[in-house]
């Protein structure tokens, strides 16, 4: 069974940094796929940031150039940094990890203030 464990999420203000992590009960190695996907409330599900086990990433047009994602496979982590925030990243953000099935953390909410 896998489990993602995420944390990090706060109140934060415009401007600020926050720096999300996704804990995984075991090796990271398996998934192909893992990414930050968010929802505001209203909103559907989008995703943020991924990385594919090639070292690959990609990011949503508006999180370029002030998210970062990363793997520590040592630590079986993967981190969201996210600096620059805006009001309009306020939402619940989860972690997803895919391998054969999709997996999902249970969300951590990030507030930006203005």
């Amino acid at each position: 069974q896998v489990q993602l464990v995420e944390s990090g999420g706060g109140l934060v203000q415009a401007g600020g940094s926050l720096r999300l992590s996704c804990a995984a009960s075991g090796s990271i190695y398996r998934f192909s796929f893992m990414g930050w996907y968010r929802q505001a409330p209203g909103k559907p599900r989008e995703l943020v940031a991924s990385s594919n086990s090639g070292g690959g990433t990609n990011y949503a047009d508006s999180v370029k150039g002030r998210f970062t994602i990363s793997r520590d496979n040592a630590k079986n982590t993967v981190y969201l940094q996210m600096n620059s925030l805006k009001p309009e990243d306020t939402a619940v953000y989860y972690c997803n990890a895919y391998s054969s099935a999709s997996y999902w953390g249970q969300g951590t909410q990030v507030t930006v203030s203005s």
